[in-house]
């Protein structure tokens, strides 16, 4: 929508300097953008005697516009003051009538602004400050945006704007490349590091100052503030002592003490960056805080290489402590390197002693190497290749983006490839899981929007503007931390260092290859002996037996609110299976993208469907509340929780759900869990066993998951899953279930939450879009594959 007063900005500059030697207008459209901050910045070069104008407020400008003193009440050059007035009210402040008068308003606006920049002081507008203002930086939290984040930003403006190479950063509440170098300069400031020399690089002196400066447990001072701001950024990191939790994730808070909070936070965080869980901020934490890289000289028991491994070589590298090693299923046609996987390579790295990940590239260092055509035949050479060297179903291939992809060129190349790629191994029978390997946000990107199921980490290319301003992908596999010459004995090769975190991908060991085993057998094989035990128990529905053992003992108590919704269990058939079934499983690897799947939530819709019914039409029923709608309502309220940071409710649906890297109440397992449970279900009282309808979805049905559950759900419609998310959220016909939504709902939101009915269309229709879009989204992916299918 256009802003009025950012439209008299753009006719005002355009008019008076558009004759003007070396100016370019802007457009005049009412929408603040770079251009009419460049316009801006050309005009204030202008007034300060600059002829060879530019959109870069440089050194030059800034020397000039020093001489004449801070920008303010009685300032001569009413122009300058206009410019002022002006791109005010382009940064969302009032700034005034814009007659070239510095008056009471135009005071109060560039006090508001300096308050929210963390600076005090006067009305009036300092040199870094007018370089601040005439940039598309906000001042003010945003949509995402964290509390903490930004009482940090603020923090570092206010204590070292007078450092000549600082300057004004962001407070949005957004962690960014620029925050992470203003980081990195206070720490160097602090260090004594001179001020022309603070650079924001990851440098030897600032190793040496970190080395020198360790935190810890009582510690207090600046050193403290900043190594709990580094915590900040790089939080929240999930709660590794809850198995297949990533909703409950752990957050630091910036202070100037060490004290048992922040000590809790470095050891999650520890364990999470594979460092050793000590609680205390010594240089390799320092480090993994600060660089993608973190010590490139820590212990690593991964590597990568483009060089072939014979058996010696496999054993002198696990001698070196080396498990796994990362190689090409193939190249490039055009390639003189020789990197690809040769015929009895496998068994030479499994007898000497190691595991394999394999990697697919081709090129892969332009952007016109990255279109959906181009990833689709990509999974098909990957399916080829790994099938040829007899790789399991379940093996991940970790497809690779090899240089610094931008967020526009994420959004305009890297996520159709992964969309192709992921359509390509579909094609294939998904086999084969597709994982992402490039910088932190290609990772991160790749993970949230195209579903890759594992990141392996471009670190070592710490300088990359995708690897500084952003934290480690929660789905990290592999991080790449350091190239080097591997020296064995006369043997030298170029090997990448390459750290490995427990209990994600382990690689492709020996039992790997060679067989038509699948991650999800066990669980197949699990679900048939289990419906076999409750045949012969012999009392009941062998079905409703079945999805009751499979969520006890998580899904069935009073207090949780499932008695109520769907009744007990069978207790005595509970206590008949377990001394007489098979062992518990309780998650598995669902086959179509990797993720982990809770046997016992599956079972719990499951359930639900089977006794409380499978929806009809727009009307949401307690069977849609034993899956989906449950965790919608859950979602909702962790929106409201996050209400200051999210206002609108879409974004928040975009950022937050269904994705299997963010921490969140209803992440991508979760939707998971909803839709096949709902689909086995239906399969169910439409007369098939449940393991046998188990059996058919993961063996081929899962393929077509959300395009099904749209379909029989929702009558294939988009505006049919707004209103049945709309009245489920919404509906107080039956109070009982009315009573759990909203228990469901304070126990994400808190007990203020404002509910459903109580928030006006204008909020709570942006929320149920955000949710049906998601899930068209991945409707979407299928139906694009089924069309390339022909």
């Amino acid at each position: 929508m256009a802003d009025i007063k950012v439209l008299e900005a753009q006719q005002w500059v355009n008019a008076t300097y558009g004759a003007v030697p070396g100016y370019v207008r802007c457009p005049e459209d009412g929408r603040t953008a770079w251009s009419t901050m460049f316009s801006l910045t050309r005009a204030l070069q202008r007034e300060l005697g600059i002829t060879a104008l530019s959109d870069s407020f440089g050194p030059t400008t800034l020397s000039l516009l020093a001489q004449r003193g801070n920008v303010g009440p009685g300032y001569t050059n009413a122009n300058i003051v206009r410019i002022v007035q002006h791109a005010l009210y382009c940064k969302g402040y009032w700034g005034g009538t814009t007659n070239g008068v510095y008056g009471q308003q135009t005071i109060a606006a560039v006090t508001q602004l300096k308050s929210d920049m963390g600076l005090g002081g006067d009305g009036t507008v300092p040199p870094k400050v007018f370089k601040a203002l005439l940039t598309m930086d906000a001042y003010v939290l945003l949509s995402g945006g964290d509390e903490q984040v930004r009482s940090i930003q603020k923090w570092l403006n206010s204590r070292y704007l007078a450092k000549s190479t600082f300057f004004v950063i962001p407070c949005d509440g957004h962690f960014s490349r620029d925050v992470q170098k203003a980081l990195m300069r206070a720490l160097q400031y602090e260090f004594g590091i001179p001020e022309d020399q603070a650079t924001g690089n990851f440098g030897p002196a600032t190793q040496d100052g970190l080395r020198a400066h360790p935190v810890s447990l009582g510690k207090s001072g600046v050193f403290v503030q900043l190594f709990s701001a580094a915590c900040v950024f790089n939080g929240p990191v999930p709660d590794d002592t809850i198995p297949g939790n990533n909703s409950l994730p752990v957050r630091a808070v910036f202070k100037s003490t060490f004290d048992a909070d922040l000590k809790r936070f470095v050891e999650f965080f520890q364990r999470f960056s594979a460092l050793p869980a000590t609680g205390y901020g010594d240089y390799p934490t320092w480090a993994q805080l600060l660089v993608s890289s973190g010590d490139p000289d820590r212990p690593a028991t991964a590597c990568d290489t483009r060089f072939h491994i014979s058996v010696t070589r496999a054993q002198a590298l696990r001698a070196a402590g080396y498990t796994v090693v990362g190689r090409y299923l193939d190249e490039d046609a055009t390639s003189t390197l020789d990197k690809e996987l040769q015929p009895g390579e496998l068994d030479a790295i499994f007898a000497g002693g190691l595991r394999v990940f394999p990697i697919s590239q081709y090129n892969s260092r332009l952007l016109g190497d990255f279109t959906y055509d181009q990833g689709y035949q990509h999974a098909l050479r990957a399916h080829a290749r790994a099938a040829g060297y007899g790789f399991n179903r379940g093996a991940v291939i970790y497809f690779a983006v090899d240089y610094d992809a931008t967020d526009e060129q994420i959004d305009s190349n890297i996520l159709p490839y992964f969309r192709g790629v992921q359509a390509g191994l579909a094609s294939q029978g998904k086999w084969y899981i597709a994982g992402v390997y490039g910088s932190r946000n290609v990772c991160s990107r790749v993970t949230d929007e195209a579903y890759a199921r594992f990141s392996f980490v471009s670190g070592m290319s710490w300088g990359f503007s995708g690897n500084l301003g952003f934290p480690l992908p929660a789905n990290w596999s592999f991080n790449q931390i350091k190239e080097f010459s591997f020296v064995s004995g006369s043997d030298r090769f170029d090997l990448d260092r390459v750290v490995h975190r427990a209990g994600s991908d382990p690689g492709v060991g020996p039992e790997g290859v060679g067989g038509q085993q699948s991650p999800v057998d066990a669980y197949l094989k699990y679900v048939d002996d289990l419906y076999a035990t409750a045949v012969r128990y012999g009392k009941g529905d062998p079905n409703l037996r079945v999805a009751e053992y499979l969520r006890y003992p998580t899904y069935v108590d009073l207090y949780s609110g499932w008695q109520n919704l769907i009744g007990d269990v069978d207790r005595d058939w509970i206590a008949y299976a377990a001394a007489n079934g098979p062992a518990r499983v309780v998650r598995y690897a669902d086959p179509g993208y990797g993720v982990d799947i809770g046997a016992d939530h599956f079972g719990a819709t499951v359930n639900a469907v089977l006794l409380r019914g499978a929806g009809t039409g727009e009307v949401a029923d307690r069977g849609d509340f034993g899956g989906w709608g449950g965790d919608l309502a859950t979602f909702y309220g962790e929106w409201r929780a996050n209400g200051t940071e999210y206002a609108s409710g879409y974004a928040f649906c975009s950022e937050r759900l269904a994705k299997i890297n963010v921490c969140s109440s209803f992440p991508f397992g979760d939707l998971i869990e909803d839709v096949d449970g709902y689909l086995v279900g239906r399969a169910v009282l439409a007369g098939t066993p449940i393991n046998t309808a188990v059996r058919q979805h993961l063996t081929g049905g899962c393929l077509t998951r959300f395009r099904r559950f749209l379909d029989l759900r929702h009558g294939g419609r988009a505006e049919h899953v707004v209103a049945t998310a709309r009245n489920l959220l919404g509906n107080a016909g039956d109070t009982e279930l009315a009573a759990l939504r909203t228990a469901a709902i304070k126990k994400t939101g808190g007990w203020d939450a404002l509910l459903p009915g109580h928030m006006p269309d204008s909020k709570l229709t942006p929320f149920l879009q955000g949710y049906a879009d998601t899930l068209l989204g991945l409707v979407n992916q299928e139906r694009s594959r089924l069309a390339r299918l022909g």
